[in-house]
């Protein structure tokens, strides 16, 4: 399908994609999931990434490879999560995005690492990432990753597949305590928040 013949047009795959990653986001603070929650956890994070595809930016299709393999973390599916660990470090790299975001896709593969147990891959990646983080020149995202760093290095596999809190998880999203349908309407009218993270470029 092309752009041109897309009936679902710009707007619409923005307000989507704005929706469905604060919905996985949702999904992804509840403490206990049930397996139709589990399952639509990673169905909303492949949608989200997939209308980012169609109407998104280069950091919007970072940050959705870096959202699945987040939430194939917590599930503690090892190899989905690096396989999207790895795209979003591809499109952060490709598009030379700030360090903020080069730095969370590192972030996802050394997560991605200890969920498989390959402690030596895990404690390389939190280093490049501390040195990437080292370059994000805004005080509380450098402080958000180097949270998330801390929690990966020594850390379980138990232990990362519980939800992270929210002093230790990415920065935040818009809209999230808004009504369903106010999200859509506002996503729509601010071109779904162009970045969902807050603050960053």
């Amino acid at each position: 399908m092309t752009r041109r013949s897309d009936p679902a047009g710009q707007e619409l795959h923005r307000a989507l994609a704005a929706y469905l990653f604060n919905l996985t986001w949702r999904l992804l603070d509840r403490p206990h999931r049930t397996p139709s929650q589990r399952d639509a956890m990673v169905h909303a994070a492949h949608a989200s990434r997939y209308h980012w595809g169609r109407a998104g930016r280069p950091r919007n299709r970072s940050i959705g490879e870096w959202q699945i393999s987040r939430v194939y973390a917590v599930l503690g599916r090892g190899e989905p999560a690096w396989y999207h660990g790895r795209r979003a470090l591809a499109i952060a790299r490709r598009h030379r995005l700030a360090p903020f975001y080069v730095a969370y896709a590192l972030e996802a593969l050394a997560r991605a690492a200890a969920v498989g147990g390959d402690r030596r891959s895990r404690d390389a990646f939190v280093r490049q990432a501390r040195a990437m983080a080292a370059r994000v020149r805004a005080a509380d995202e450098r402080r958000r990753l180097e949270a998330d760093l801390d929690a990966i290095a020594g850390s379980t596999v138990r232990a990362l597949r519980r939800t992270p809190p929210r002093a230790r998880r990415a920065p935040e999203r818009p809209g999230r305590r808004r009504p369903v349908r106010g999200q859509i309407r506002g996503a729509a009218r601010r071109g779904a928040g162009r970045s969902p993270w807050r603050g960053s470029s």
